[in-house]
């Protein structure tokens, strides 16, 4: 006999519109099964009772026959032939009427019990079991659309618990009656050819019973045949017996394994996070605006197909394009309704569609293949082991080496060590564990001013400024992501030592009023999302953040052209947002540019594919290594400078000592003129006396020309 066809007992749990559709087919096989049943059953049952009757017909008959002697007929009572051969026929026709009763016992037996039991039973348990499935499938999608509007709010955890219990209860239930569903419609295929042939071999054999009494010609003309549709009724039943052992270990292996998944939010360290598809599929909730402000969220199935993300609604029997995700871009949103929401935008930006998922880990998996997807990874031969590849380049690209950290380890000062700034900056960076009160709306103020410019696209006022003057220099150079520029060495990065890349979004950017927490990076956050949102302002630029020991470089993807550079100098804070890691933030501060001499301060907002928390560690990492070079640099100068005064001290000293030796060599020669000589005689013969005034010239002039030599 040809193979039977069976429901995948596997893809229960999946319970994708593609399963559903082959189990229409299956129940209306066992729909076209019950009705021809009955009209089998109708046809067999008028066999019986017609067997039955000619069976009680036939006793009457041979009873009527055997009375024949005792009637009182007014003519001829006597004849005792007549009433001999009526015995005779009364005998046969007794013993025919015997093998008639034989004969419905065995069509009661072999041919109305089998299909009695079949039509009793076996579909009686199809539909119970229809039935069944109907009200558990009923029932959980009811329990995942309650849990789906589940607020995020803490203060309802008693109520998450119990709708989450709902769920876990309505899926296991829903799952357990889908596989027997499965098992029962896979064994009524294998039901279907036995209800056939079991009561037809019945009938057939004690029909060749009831012949065998009166013809032996027929008997080995059907045994023959009844003997191999009897060996074949056998094996089918041993394979039906197999294969129903096999279809109820699969169930509990199934059950064992699927436990887990019952739940609507597993814990991701036993359910780990695949990262490295390029196809999935599943049921997710898609948001449809119904007005103005208002919107529904419907449930459906998708899947992806190649390029494209496909819909498909439980009752219909293909799926829909919903829109093309090649070269889209595909990030987690914050939605004020619902949880784990991710939002998709065409290339060309015309296209957006926000979607639910079930779970944290079903969302970061949907995001993780759609972003494979967009960079067309399916099309080559191996898709997941180049995404895998391509995710461990990415994480090795955006984790430092253990030598880099070993090397550094020394350098990160202690948290006593920290100035108050500086601890307040690295707490709101890494995500305090328990949440400050809301600020007041005065407190917002202060921070940033109402009504305040938001700039949505990449340029910033000090880029332009800064492109302005490479574009009249001539200096528009390619950067590589580790900042070396194609027309000469970028001194500044040649004596760095720190190299991170990561993949950014620009978000937008606001000045702000002050920098002295990083409550200033969180309100400023709340207000570009709120606008982008009001604008309905969904593209971003995309570009490789590299941070270096001097500044902040934003590069672009395709050009590796240096768009923004911000200095390390400037950067006063860096904070992640406490709730969604992907965003972060830093704040520039410049000393000049105002009018009133006021400094600028500035606040950039982006998002990453990585963790912000991890970007801005990186920046703190950066930031003291700069600080320990510059305190090195300083210490160098100092030395230097101490160096330089002491060779000028040693110069005077030296200067000193020639003074004195000079001062010794003319008190030698004052003492040397300064002894007796001879009185001069004048022209009459008198001696002359040189009075002291002369004396004293004469030593002056003495004393200024050896002044003079020693000067020479």
């Amino acid at each position: 006999m040809p193979g039977i066809d069976k429901l995948p007992i596997e893809e229960t749990f999946e319970d994708s519109p593609q399963t559903r559709s082959l189990l229409g087919v299956f129940e209306e096989d066992a729909a076209a099964i019950s009705k021809y049943s009955q009209q089998l059953f109708q046809a067999m049952h008028r066999i019986y009772d017609a067997q039955n009757e000619l069976s009680a017909a036939t006793h009457l008959t041979s009873k009527l026959l055997k009375e024949y002697e005792k009637q009182r007929f007014p003519l001829c009572c006597d004849d005792e032939v007549m009433s001999s051969t009526l015995q005779q026929f009364a005998k046969v026709i007794d013993e025919l009427s015997s093998c008639h009763a034989v004969l419905s016992t065995q069509l009661a037996d072999a041919m109305m019990f089998p299909i009695t039991q079949f039509k009793e039973r076996d579909l009686k348990e199809i539909l119970t079991l229809k039935e069944v499935f109907q009200i558990a499938s009923d029932d959980h999608d009811m329990a995942v659309n309650r849990y789906s509007r589940l607020s995020k709010r803490r203060d309802n955890e008693k109520v998450k618990g119990e709708v989450m219990e709902d769920v876990y209860t309505s899926r296991k239930k829903q799952h357990q009656t889908m596989m027997h569903y499965f098992t029962a419609l896979n064994t009524l295929q294998y039901k279907k050819k036995m209800s056939l042939l079991e009561p037809l071999l019945g009938y057939m054999q004690a029909q060749i019973s009831f012949f065998k009494l009166g013809s032996e010609n027929l008997t080995q003309q059907w045994e023959d045949f009844l003997i191999d549709i009897g060996t074949s009724v056998q094996n089918v039943r041993r394979e039906m017996t197999g294969e129903v052992d096999v279809m109820q270990k699969t169930i509990e292996d199934m059950e064992q394994a699927n436990d887990l998944l019952y739940m609507p939010d597993p814990d991701p360290s036993l359910v780990p996070v695949n990262r490295n598809l390029t196809r999935k599929a599943g049921y997710l909730n898609t948001r449809n605006k119904t007005g103005l402000v208002s919107s529904s969220w419907e449930r459906q199935y998708f899947f992806t197909q190649g390029g494209n993300l496909m819909s498909q609604a439980r009752a219909d029997v293909a799926g829909g394009l919903v829109m093309d995700i090649d070269n889209c871009s595909v990030m987690a949103v914050d939605c004020e309704d619902r949880r784990f929401c991710f939002q998709i935008t065409s290339f060309d930006g015309k296209k957006v569609a926000i979607l639910q998922a079930e779970s944290r880990k079903d969302c970061e998996e949907w995001i993780a293949t759609i972003n494979n997807i967009s960079k067309r990874i399916y099309l080559s031969e191996n898709p997941e082991e180049i995404a895998a590849r391509v995710n461990q380049s990415a994480l090795e690209a955006v984790t430092p080496s253990p030598s880099f950290q070993q090397r550094h380890e020394s350098m990160r000062p202690s948290t006593q060590g920290r100035p108050p700034a500086a601890r307040a900056s690295s707490v709101s960076s890494a995500g305090s564990e328990t949440a400050s009160p809301a600020p007041s709306v005065l407190y917002l103020d202060a921070l940033v001013a109402p009504n305040t410019p938001i700039q949505f696209d990449i340029i910033s006022p000090v880029s332009e400024e800064d492109a302005g003057q490479a574009k009249a220099a001539g200096l528009g150079r390619r950067t590589n992501p580790f900042g070396e520029s194609g027309g000469k060495p970028a001194e500044e990065s040649e004596g760095s030592i720190l190299h991170q890349l990561f993949i950014a979004r620009f978000l937008g950017c606001m000045e702000v009023k002050n920098a002295d927490s990083s409550d200033v990076i969180y309100e400023t956050m709340r207000q570009i999302l709120a606008a982008r949102a009001i604008h309905n302002i969904f593209r971003m630029t995309e570009s490789h953040l590299l941070v270096t020991c001097e500044c902040l470089k934003l590069i672009d993807p395709q050009t590796q052209v240096t768009r923004l550079r911000f200095p390390l100098s400037s950067m006063v804070l860096c904070a992640a947002h406490q709730e969604n890691k992907r965003l972060f933030g830093f704040v520039l501060q410049t000393a000049e540019g105002r009018v009133d001499g006021q400094p600028i301060i500035v606040c950039y907002i982006f998002e990453s594919n990585n963790d912000g928390e991890k970007i801005c560690d990186s920046v703190g990492l950066a930031k003291q290594i700069a600080f320990h070079s510059e305190m090195d640099r300083k210490a160098t100068e100092k030395k230097k400078e101490q160096d330089k005064a002491k060779e000028k001290q040693q110069e005077e000293l030296s200067k000193q000592k020639q003074i004195e030796k000079d001062l010794e060599e003319q008190s030698r020669l004052i003492a040397a003129f300064s002894r007796p000589t001879p009185l001069a005689t004048g022209t009459d013969g008198q001696s002359l006396v040189l009075s002291n005034s002369q004396s004293e010239d004469s030593d002056a002039g003495v004393e200024g020309r050896e002044k003079g030599e020693s000067e020479a």
